[in-house]
């Protein structure tokens, strides 16, 4: 552990640029505690502050620029990718786009103190359309409060960090091998759960040529888009007949949802990761007929089967005002018997 803490003490803005900068690009690798060590070493004049400081900015808005220009460039295909790759894949993207939705810019400066957000609000960001001096402004004073803030908390707690460290280096090689071994444990607990989550719902799961195959034989499952709404206005078009509600409000009003239908559930993650996860959710609260499907709209698209368009908001007033719209209608749907579902849907023109 003295060796380390050497090593920080020779490179340490070095050590800090990199540190920040694999944690931001999305690896599962924390900066905070050696942010904490370097402000413990800013006392004894150890290490500067002020480049410390700004190697832990340059590391992050570095990051940020490369998952900013991905997602300006690839859009949606980025956050899959990420998706993928995240250990929480079915609430951390929607997580990010929810935050990105409430607070606009605000919340990339929110983002850098909650794990695994910080990463997807760039290339979000970026998909939406951000302009690069907007998205960097924001960016740069949130890397500057989070490493900022957690410099000066190692300042602050000074002694209790060298009590920790006194303790650690006691323990000699052994320190690094527990430190590594509750890292290697999380990681593989996320990666256990989301395994677990997609085995559960694996003989559950419904293919798009098997909804295909009951919506043509005349059946009435009612399909359920998860989308978020910020992402449905970037692609309106949802399967034909699907309705688009809101994660928060199919949780909410539950108790409304018919147990004499099948409910097919589809978003854009991949391995339906975040459909999986509601039906599961569902299924526990006793809607048994409840099934993610296969690939999501994405594998609909390749099928060629029938989609129609939703209009997109262009504005806030448009947000709000389809968002009650469509709360009206899931209200009125959950409540309609079957036999009254296409009326009610072609009533309220969605």
């Amino acid at each position: 552990m003295n060796e380390a803490l050497e090593f920080l003490v020779r490179h340490g803005a070095a050590v800090v640029f990199g540190a920040v900068f694999i944690e931001q690009i999305g690896l599962p690798i924390p900066a905070a505690p050696l942010l904490l060590a370097a402000g413990a070493l800013v006392v004894p004049g150890q290490i500067n502050w002020s480049m410390a400081l700004g190697a832990a900015v340059c590391g992050s808005l570095l990051a940020d620029s490369i998952w900013f220009h991905q997602g300006r460039r690839n859009g949606n295909r980025v956050l899959r990718l990420l998706c993928r790759i995240s250990l929480e894949p079915d609430s951390c993207v929607r997580r990010t786009r929810d935050l990105f939705t409430r607070y606009g810019m605000r919340g990339v400066v929110i983002a850098k103190f909650l794990p695994g957000l910080s990463t997807l609000v760039a290339p979000m960001a970026g998909s939406s359309g951000v302009k690069i001096p907007r998205f960097f402004f924001f960016a740069g004073i949130g890397a500057l409060l989070y490493a900022g803030g957690l410099i000066v908390l190692g300042v602050l707690f000074r002694n209790q960090l060298e009590q920790v460290i006194a303790a650690l280096a006691s323990l000699g090689n052994g320190a690094l091998a527990l430190i590594v071994s509750i890292a290697a444990l999380f990681i593989g607990l996320k990666f256990y759960k989301r395994k677990r989550l997609l085995r559960e719902l694996r003989m559950a799961r419904i293919t798009v040529d098997e909804l295909h195959q009951k919506l043509q034989a005349g059946e009435n499952p009612l399909i359920l888009d998860l989308r978020a709404s910020d992402e449905l206005d970037q692609d309106p078009s949802v399967i034909r007949g699907a309705l688009h509600v809101a994660v928060s409000d199919l949780e909410r009003r539950e108790q409304e949802i018919p147990r004499d239908r099948e409910i097919v559930l589809y978003c854009s993650c991949p391995n339906e990761a975040g459909s999986a996860k509601i039906a599961l959710l569902l299924q526990r609260k006793g809607i048994t007929r409840v099934r993610p499907l296969l690939g999501g709209i994405d594998a609909w698209r390749q099928r060629n089967y029938p989609i129609e368009m939703r209009a997109p908001a262009t504005s806030t007033a448009a947000t709000a005002a389809i968002d009650r719209d469509l709360a009206t209608t899931t209200s009125r749907i959950f409540k309609f018997p079957p036999e009254n579902v296409k009326q009610v849907k072609h009533q309220t023109n969605l």
